[in-house]
């Protein structure tokens, strides 16, 4: 609740009906055109793997994953809190090639999750991943997928306009690329957060790169799992949200960990143990792919594009009581 931002004289352009069919029309129509640009087939993925895996996604190392036993199988199975190994996993599988890809619809449980208007426990985006070669392993490489993601939401919401004229506003379509280490030069006295909202407020659509690592205050910007992204060659995609007069992160992607940067990184984070499971052997032994992937957030890209000011008002989730109330108070509608 500390982090529950109530617009002044807030009101939604869109009824709830509306806001049912603009929600999807905009996943019908950016998935299209993500799938165009990136070159990306639909797969199916899973809800639920087993804990033993080493397959989900550690977020920040700390977080409690949901978890289960079940009746007839032995082991214990997680719900997923994102598919950024098992993507990889599945691109060796299925016998993909250099700039082939898949996508799917991610929906996850991230029950340590602090919920406020952008954070909700369930969590759905597009994850999506693609094969590379280690010439492309490169800052120009993610720099120009970066481009085509954005300008794939900027395209789409011209669409949105054109449907619904209640909506209004516009994006940047040139994205401003900036390092973590650059931003936390340019304002050091501000917490990480406060830094984006300054960039992004003054470009509009930004891309901060190289999260994960200690900067030179001797904190992170964010923090990252130490064995899918490799730092270096990562990052954030923000778009200026006027309804919250914030920034909104909209995709959190990356080239992938060869070899080399998993063990550094495994290394800096005191998690060699993980060593011993299947998906980091085969990155070790040179076995999986090289890639790069993301993912993109359903909910907070229809929740930027439509103006809204709660992610509850484009997903149904859970909510503490008292924030239905003050959301309520505050003109805001939760699904």
């Amino acid at each position: 609740m500390k982090n529950l931002i109530i617009p002044e004289n807030y009101s939604s352009p869109l009824t709830l009906r509306e806001t049912q069919s603009a929600v999807k029309y905009i996943k019908d129509t950016f998935q299209k055109k993500l799938i165009a640009g990136l070159n990306l087939d639909r797969i199916t993925a899973p809800l639920i793997v087993f804990s033993d895996s080493g397959i989900n996604d550690d977020l920040n190392g700390v977080e409690r994953k949901v978890s289960f036993s079940m009746k007839e199988i032995d082991g214990t199975a997680e719900v997923v809190q994102s598919l950024a190994k098992w993507k990889r996993m599945a691109l060796h599988r299925y016998g993909y090639q250099n700039g082939e890809g898949i996508y799917t619809d991610m929906n996850a449980l991230r029950r340590d999750d602090d919920v406020d208007n952008t954070h909700s426990i369930f969590v759905d985006q597009w994850d999506w991943e693609r094969v590379l070669t280690r010439e492309d392993r490169n800052t120009d490489f993610l720099k120009k997928t970066v481009e085509t993601i954005a300008h794939a939401v900027v395209d789409t919401f011209y669409g949105v306009k054109a449907k619904y004229p209640k909506i209004q506003g516009d994006f940047n379509r040139d994205v401003f690329f900036i390092t973590s280490q650059e931003l936390e030069d340019m304002y050091p006295d501000m917490t990480s957060k406060e830094r984006e909202n300054a960039i992004t407020k003054e470009h509009g659509t930004v891309f901060i790169s190289q999260i994960g690592s200690v900067l030179k205050s001797g904190k992170k910007h964010d923090g990252r799992a130490p064995d899918y992204d490799d730092w270096s060659l990562n990052g954030d995609l923000f778009f200026w949200h006027n309804a919250l007069n914030a920034s909104l992160e909209i995709s959190s992607m990356g080239i992938r960990v060869d070899a080399q940067s998993l063990m550094k990184q495994l290394e800096i984070c005191n998690a060699t143990e993980r060593t011993k499971f299947e998906y980091h052997k085969m990155i070790l032994n040179d076995e999986l792919p090289l890639t790069i992937g993301g993912g993109i957030g359903q909910s907070r890209l229809c929740m930027l594009m439509l103006d809204k000011a709660h992610i509850g008002e484009v997903q149904v989730s859970l909510w503490p009581a008292d924030m239905v109330e003050k959301c309520k108070e505050g003109n805001i509608i939760l699904l």
